[in-house]
């Protein structure tokens, strides 16, 4: 099956996690950032895996572009949504409710929040002043979820 993972990584973290889904699901995956593809053709497609990432409690515009412009391929492919934030429990799931239409959520296969890290040393100055206000944190910190990963490509798989 011949699936796209595409995404968008402001600090490496939602590039990290989409390597590993390839990894994960195998040869015929192929990687997409929209950082550098603007115009992406679908067809080729079985599975559409989106990702990205959360920064001030929204996803990045780019993401939500795609999603809005291609809602009826989306809604013609098998779907798997997640996204890399910090934070944990019920605020990284009202998160992950934002960050995607409640059409896509309902339609795809697996949603996942897969952890984030806080990467200190690629934030800017106006970054790490918000960071060490609002957050507390100071060093880089990483809570990535190999298990939520590991759940995602098993139900992208199998299901």
């Amino acid at each position: 099956m011949k699936t796209a993972i595409i995404y968008v990584s402001k600090h490496g973290t939602t590039e990290k996690i989409a390597h590993q889904i390839q990894q994960g699901l195998g040869l015929e995956t192929e990687l997409i950032d929209l950082k550098n593809n603007a115009h992406i053709d679908l067809s080729p497609f079985d599975q559409i895996i989106i990702g990205g990432s959360i920064h001030a409690g929204m996803i990045q515009n780019s993401i939500k572009d795609f999603y809005n412009k291609n809602a009826v391929s989306l809604l013609e492919k098998r779907l798997g949504l997640f996204i890399s934030c910090f934070y944990e429990g019920e605020i990284a799931q009202k998160q992950l409710e934002k960050a995607y239409p409640e059409v896509l959520k309902k339609h795809a296969i697996s949603i996942k929040v897969m952890g984030g890290e806080m990467l200190i040393d690629k934030m800017n100055f106006f970054e790490k002043l918000i960071v060490k206000k609002v957050v507390g944190i100071t060093q880089t910190d990483s809570k990535i979820k190999i298990e939520n990963i590991q759940e995602f490509i098993n139900e992208m798989r199998n299901s």
